[in-house]
């Protein structure tokens, strides 16, 4: 006890680094003071074990941090400018587009400590008693700040009861309470519940934005990532800069220098070899089904996901298709693929095979939004194949 009592007198200029749940435990329960201290202890040792997380490493800390959402930022930092500040927001869009972060840094900016900040995530807190909770501490005033914000993320997972119970708070709220509501799932959420909300709508990055900033992480954390590599951790990052960044932090701790192949990251990820894309595009070049099939065959025995193949080989398709009809995009793939694929694509282009058209992108195209629903997955892409090669 008496050690815990001297770790809180020496960490206390610390406490600004603890997470937001750690604080509001502290400051919300009194009671007994070695629970407490535990408490702050226990969440102290996991925040600082948990900075070497590359997604918590470079979290945005301010607006001009935020990547890719320009048209959520302006509005808001105008709002705080203007001191007209909502008393709720909801922030939709898909995992890892910075709906949390932009949440708690738009808390700061109102003003708002750690002591008056809390998060809550309905996935696991879902029910009535848990916005009970927040219902009866709302209406007291904030301990240091203007405002008390309250940020519940994915607010959709909330049960009806408790969608209930946090309309009445919307519909009557103190004036020094703030409400950020984040989901994924729009859809889920009453009219009710929206209709009283500021809504914003967070964008997926594109693959550019995402190699750019795959490029850039690498580039501080002393690693030079190849352009091929950075397209294909954007690619595989699929519309997230969280899933990208983890991605990231997998090939950098598995590399052997500061260097990262595309190779590598074939190797690290599971991502399906250039040989194997190349050899399905070939066998669609050639009218020959039999050999994409056997390529696809050969993904699927190496567990490769088959939404991840067929993205590969609708980019490397694409390229093709703009060497052939727009060459000035030259130069702009050759930074984006490595020497020997730009020399493939290049040879597929000038070639001016019949079968690399437009018609073929696009059976690709609908074979790949089939993947998830068909119970093999290889099915639709080996349909796609057969009817290609003309032996429907």
């Amino acid at each position: 006890m008496t050690c815990l009592l001297n770790f809180l007198l020496i960490k206390k200029d610390s406490f600004a680094l603890l997470p937001p749940s750690a604080v509001h435990v502290y400051a919300l329960r009194g009671g007994v003071l070695y629970i407490e201290v535990f408490l702050l202890y226990y969440f102290y040792m996991s925040e600082e074990k948990n900075n070497t997380a590359l997604y918590r490493k470079y979290r945005p800390q301010s607006f001009k941090d935020v990547i890719g959402q320009d048209h959520v930022i302006k509005v808001i930092e105008n709002s705080i400018k203007q001191n007209s500040i909502s008393h709720a927001y909801l922030f939709a869009g898909s995992r890892g587009t910075g709906k949390t972060s932009v949440a708690r840094i738009f808390a700061h900016e109102i003003g708002t400590t750690g002591s008056d900040l809390y998060e809550m995530d309905a996935a696991s807190n879902r029910g009535i008693d848990d916005i009970r909770e927040i219902r009866e501490g709302v209406n007291t005033l904030p301990f240091e700040s203007k405002y008390k914000v309250y940020i519940i993320d994915e607010v959709h997972m909330l049960t009806k009861e408790a969608f209930n119970a946090l309309l009445k708070t919307l519909e009557e709220p103190p004036p020094h309470a703030v409400f950020i509501l984040a989901t994924t799932e729009t859809d889920k959420l009453p009219e009710t519940v929206v209709s009283r909300c500021q809504s914003f709508t967070f964008r997926r990055p594109n693959q550019n934005i995402l190699r750019e900033f795959a490029v850039g992480i690498a580039k501080k954390e002393g690693f030079n990532l190849e352009a091929s590599a950075a397209d294909l951790v954007a690619l595989l990052g699929d519309g997230s800069f969280r899933d990208t960044q983890g991605i990231l932090q997998k090939v950098i701790a598995g590399s052997s220098d500061k260097k990262i192949s595309r190779e590598e990251v074939e190797l690290v990820t599971g991502a399906p070899r250039n040989s194997i894309v190349n050899e399905f595009i070939d066998s669609i070049a050639a009218g020959d089904s039999q050999k994409g099939i056997v390529a696809l065959h050969t993904a699927a025995e190496q567990n490769i996901d088959t939404n991840i193949f067929a993205k590969l080989v609708l980019e490397k398709m694409r390229f093709v298709l703009l060497l052939s009809h727009a060459p000035d995009m030259e130069k702009v793939i050759k930074e984006r693929v490595s020497a020997e694929d730009f020399e493939y694509l290049h040879a597929l282009a000038k070639a001016k095979n019949k079968n690399l058209s437009l018609t073929a992108l696009l059976e690709i195209i609908k074979a790949t939004q089939l993947i998830g629903r068909a119970h093999i997955s290889e099915l639709p892409l080996e349909l796609a194949l057969v009817k290609l090669a003309g032996k429907e």
